[in-house]
């Protein structure tokens, strides 16, 4: 009788005896995990408004799959830290398993109302995540600074509707508003006290004059801003700072502190100064980060001078333009605007506006650029509007960029067009002779162009990052009118008998 023997794979007996055995059982958590770093700093909050989101990783080195028997904030569900550990939200967690030779991911973020503590206007709020406990016990820091605020918002009606502004109709006679709120009596003085936070457009009423104080800080919410109203004032009263915290500078800017906010154009609205509005003066100011730095609308004739009067301030980083003014009438002294999306300086339909060392740059690095550093126009392009440009005088001034074309002039040819640069940088450099033989650009007719420096480099501290003092070998060197030139720079340094062009007096930045 024949035998027959069964005759089984080697990999199926593998299989069948490998199913008899826990291959995925899990050992308690020794106490080495290995973590990416050891304190999470969330940065700098307001009062109840969230930070960012922050991660760390946790790392099993171990050759063996464990189980953490316990993940949780010390101050478990009191604290105001929340985590999300592998995905899955909450302030305390049981038994996280973690495979050999892998990681997790914890993220961590924060609401804090500074009312529920006694710590004054700012203080650090800290909690630990704690992993296991006893002698395996393994922990992160946590640490946030948080800072006190006085929020302006919109109100809201029993039906929780939000307060908006009337901007006008449209031809059919629909209304155009926007978020917004008019301030009252008692928001029309910002002092140094506290930030700001503003939620929505703050509008300044007809006959009333906003006036911020030195030192202010005014953070500004998406989409929010200042407007000011017919017949309304702005009035920035910054000081001159003696370091680089710019103590006594007005600084506007968003709401949000953390370090990778810092320079991200676009965070909120504008400054806007409505048709009719008067007597509205920047001194000593940094608005930064916005949409549109300052819309400026018309000029005023009750005005006491220029409708806007701005000196030792600078804009940059604006999504759109540092400054659009149409029609306007503008008086600027030691004024730096750069990196924008758009032109730096934009001046349209016509206006009066004089312009005395100032810095007008452009290297916007965030996608392509396409229009110059400072456009000029009696007209707006794509319409058939056109109105005089009485004058656009620019003295000692900075007009530079990194494109090869830096401004254009756009004349109707119908209105007035009257422009000046005088002993001033000029970036224009025509290599296919694009412009040749037009009027605005001929360089050799003193009465447009007198003792202008063309396509030198005034060799900028760091222009990306909007650092704009000038070395002492670069093109902007002694090239300014001593006798219009300002008397100090704006950093309150002393021009001296050989000024230079631009708002900053130069010197050896190879020192440091």
């Amino acid at each position: 009788m024949k035998k027959y023997f069964l005759i089984i794979p080697t990999v199926l007996i593998t299989i069948i005896f490998a199913s008899c055995r826990d291959d995925f059982a899990f050992s308690q958590s020794t106490g080495d995990l290995v973590f990416s770093q050891d304190t999470v700093f969330l940065d700098t909050v307001f009062t109840n408004i969230g930070s960012s989101t922050r991660t760390f990783k946790v790392y099993n080195n171990s050759s063996d799959d464990i189980v953490i028997p316990r993940v949780a904030l010390a101050q478990g569900e009191n604290s105001d830290y929340r985590l999300a550990v592998d995905g899955v939200p909450g302030r305390v967690f049981e038994n996280v398993e973690l495979l050999a030779k892998d990681s997790l991911f914890v993220f961590v973020e924060t609401t804090i109302n500074i009312n529920d503590f006694s710590n004054g206007d700012e203080f650090l709020y800290t909690d630990t995540v704690e992993f296991d406990s006893g002698a395996n016990s393994q922990k992160v820091e946590l640490v946030t600074l948080v800072q006190d605020a006085i929020f302006l918002f919109p109100a809201r009606d029993a039906q929780g509707v939000e307060e908006t502004l009337l901007l006008g109709t449209t031809d059919d006679g629909e209304e155009i508003r926007i978020n917004g709120f008019v301030l009252d009596d008692t928001e029309l003085n910002l002092t140094a006290a506290k930030p700001y936070v503003i939620y929505g457009f703050a509008a300044v009423p007809a006959n009333k004059t906003l006036t911020i104080e030195a030192g202010a800080r005014l953070h500004f919410h998406n989409q929010s801003g200042i407007i000011v109203a017919n017949e309304g004032s702005l009035q920035v009263n910054g000081l001159p700072s003696t370091t680089d915290a710019l103590e006594n500078e007005v600084i506007f800017e968003g709401d949000r502190l953390e370090p990778i906010f810092a320079d991200v154009a676009g965070q909120w609205g504008a400054i806007w100064l409505t048709d009719g509005s008067k007597n509205n003066e920047f001194h000593h100011a940094t608005i930064k980060n916005a949409s549109i730095g300052i819309i400026m609308d018309n000029s005023n004739p009750t005005s006491n001078g220029a409708t806007l009067k701005i000196d030792n301030t600078q804009i940059y980083n604006s999504s759109n333009s540092g400054i659009i003014g149409t029609t306007g009438h503008i008086e600027a002294e030691n004024l730096v605007i750069n990196n924008s999306g758009q032109s730096s300086l934009v001046l349209r339909l016509g206006g009066d506006y004089t312009f005395n060392n100032c810095t007008i740059a452009n290297y916007w690095n965030n996608s392509f650029r396409q229009d110059p550093t400072l456009f000029i126009s009696n007209i707006i392009p794509n319409t058939n509007l056109t109105q005089d440009l009485v004058q656009a005088s620019f003295s000692n001034c900075i007009i530079y960029g990194d494109r090869d074309i830096e401004f254009i002039l756009a004349d109707d040819g119908i209105s007035q067009f009257n422009f000046s640069f005088d002993h001033s940088l000029l970036k224009f450099d025509d290599r296919f002779d694009d412009f040749a033989g037009l009027t605005n650009y001929d360089f050799s007719n003193t009465g447009l162009y007198n003792l202008d420096i063309f396509n030198i480099d005034p060799i900028f501290n760091d222009e990306d990052n909007s650092l704009l003092e000038i070395d002492d070998t670069g093109g902007a060197n002694g090239i300014a009118e001593p006798s219009t030139a300002t008397a100090t720079d704006i950093l309150n340094n002393t021009r001296g008998s050989s000024p230079d062009a631009g708002a900053y007096e130069s010197r050896d930045l190879t020192a440091g």
